[in-house]
């Protein structure tokens, strides 16, 4: 590769921002943590209601989308097939796009709100036992998928049936045209979406770092300290890199494959040894409590920090993720129509969360009075030791959360260099072992900062800025299928790509 083609204007400024914010998160850690702590005091004190009806307004267009007019139109031309079988596929999306957060979340949050719900609610009554389902239901369905599926549609549409580069600021060529797209608007855009991405990717590698290192202290005794963290964060940044290059095919796909059969397995023989009447009654009676609240759930939000801590955290968190689980769901999603498209992004990965904290949810709160205090990156093991088979469940949950993470590692890496190699859909390897670095090291300064408080206000100070690129490609990409028929009988009027 020439030089002036790997230092190009995206990826020379994405780094150097990067680099300078770990940098500044070495020398000042102190002062790295204040400014993060600042931004996410504003940004939840005055904008919480901008992510509640940003995220709202995803599920509403997704929604849309998979029932309107639509709905047949094929991500690619008419004669295109899926390149991938609708297994591997629902694997890899499903791997990149919160496979680590369903292990470290999901017996820790619905603990945390049966113990803590609310003002209002009495703690560890049968009112806080449907709010600690209904929200973590809530926190893991419609809204994370939606906000994926937003940029991933845009992006497969605009990659294979009109053709255009792999970049997020393509999807904005039917709205501001072609010049725009390839001048600074358009970069800032894809700076925009890488940032976001190595933000996003980072605090999860912290969260997940720290889970791995709290569950081998419980199986193996490996101590819990920031040695072995950045240890861990070392040889996971290597085996994500490694898989990065190898490409889909030979990496991502080989362990994403993986990840599903071990995450039917684990999810299997927690519902046989846990209590199994009450998970189904917790599963049936919480959809139920879903599907009626998502209106007024979906717009809640008051002074009340439990919002900033969780639902708020998880909205900025999703739209951290977007860019690049967007832009890696698009990769793999050629030859599969809209409405085939929204079934297997929003509503076949909501369903499954849905399982998942019904399972582990109920086994957690099941024995809620016999493990005492307990972190987010402990609980699954602690409530596990009072169950048959919590060893091996334990170590398969370690597994799984490596293998879970490498995934959304290994996706991320390969979109940032395709963002930052012009749209490249197989992006070289320099410029994914640099972005594989730059990550880990944000990880790095993240958990010195702070540990969890500084991964999660990193997180939602990143994603907010990114939040109006989002808002942007949902019109962009209505007016583009509004133009569909005459793109693809050669009779769209062009007038809007040369608009200055």
């Amino acid at each position: 590769m020439k030089n002036d083609q790997f230092w190009n204007s995206v990826f020379t400024i994405s780094l150097i921002v990067s680099v300078i914010i770990v940098g500044l998160g070495v020398i000042l850690p102190e002062g790295f943590a204040s400014i993060t702590s600042a931004s996410f005091d504003f940004l939840v004190g005055n904008f919480g209601w901008f992510y509640i009806i940003t995220m709202s307004s995803f599920v509403v267009f997704a929604l849309v989308m998979l029932f309107s007019k639509y709905g047949d139109i094929k991500l690619g031309k008419p004669d295109d097939k899926p390149e991938y079988s609708l297994m591997s596929w629902f694997g890899m999306l499903f791997s990149a796009g919160m496979g680590v957060g369903l292990i470290f979340f999901g017996v820790a949050e619905p603990l945390f709100h049966f113990g803590g719900p609310l003002s209002g609610i009495v703690p560890e009554s049968t009112e806080a036992l449907d709010f600690a389902f209904r929200k973590s239901f809530l926190h893991w369905g419609l809204h994370p998928w939606a906000a994926y599926a937003i940029m991933a549609l845009a992006l497969a549409y605009m990659q294979f049936r009109r053709e255009e580069k792999g970049l997020v600021s393509s999807i904005f060529i039917p709205l501001i045209g072609r010049e725009k797209v390839a001048g600074p608007i358009g970069k800032t855009i894809d700076i925009l979406a890488i940032f976001a991405t190595v933000a996003g990717v980072a605090s999860s590698l912290g969260m997940a770092t720290m889970q791995i290192n709290g569950g081998l202290n419980g199986l193996v005794g490996l101590p819990v300290n920031t040695g072995i963290q950045l240890a861990i964060i070392g040889i996971i940044t290597f085996l994500f890199v490694l898989t990065a290059v190898m490409g889909i095919e030979k990496g991502i796909k080989l362990v994403s494959d993986m990840n599903i059969t071990l995450c039917f397995g684990l999810m299997l023989v927690a519902f046989l040894v846990g209590p199994k009447v009450e998970i189904l009654n917790n599963l049936s009676n919480s959809v139920g409590l879903y599907i009626a609240g998502l209106i007024p759930d979906s717009f809640a939000i008051s002074a009340d920090p439990w919002y900033g801590w969780w639902t708020v955290f998880y909205w900025a968190w999703w739209i951290a993720w977007a860019p690049f689980v967007g832009t890696f769901i698009a990769r793999i999603s050629k030859g599969r129509t809209i409405r085939q498209f929204i079934s297997g992004v929003l509503i076949a990965p909501t369903i499954m969360s849905f399982f998942w904290f019904s399972i582990f949810g109920t086994v957690g709160i099941k024995v809620y009075d016999k493990i005492g205090a307990f972190t987010t990156e402990t609980a699954f093991f602690q409530v596990f030791e009072y169950y048959p088979l919590g060893t091996l469940l334990s170590g398969v949950a370690v597994l799984l959360l490596t293998t879970f993470f490498i995934t959304s590692a290994n996706s991320a890496t390969f979109v940032m260099g395709m963002l930052s190699e012009d749209g490249n859909l197989n992006p070289g390897t320099p410029k994914k072992i640099v972005w594989g670095i730059v990550t880990a090291g944000l990880a790095a300064v993240l958990l010195l900062a702070g540990g969890l408080g500084a991964l999660q206000t990193g997180s939602i100070v990143a994603a907010f800025p990114f939040a109006f690129v989002m808002i942007a490609a949902m019109v962009s990409f209505a007016k583009a299928l509004k133009g569909d028929a005459a793109f693809m009988s050669g009779q769209e009027d062009i007038s809007e790509e040369k608009s200055a």
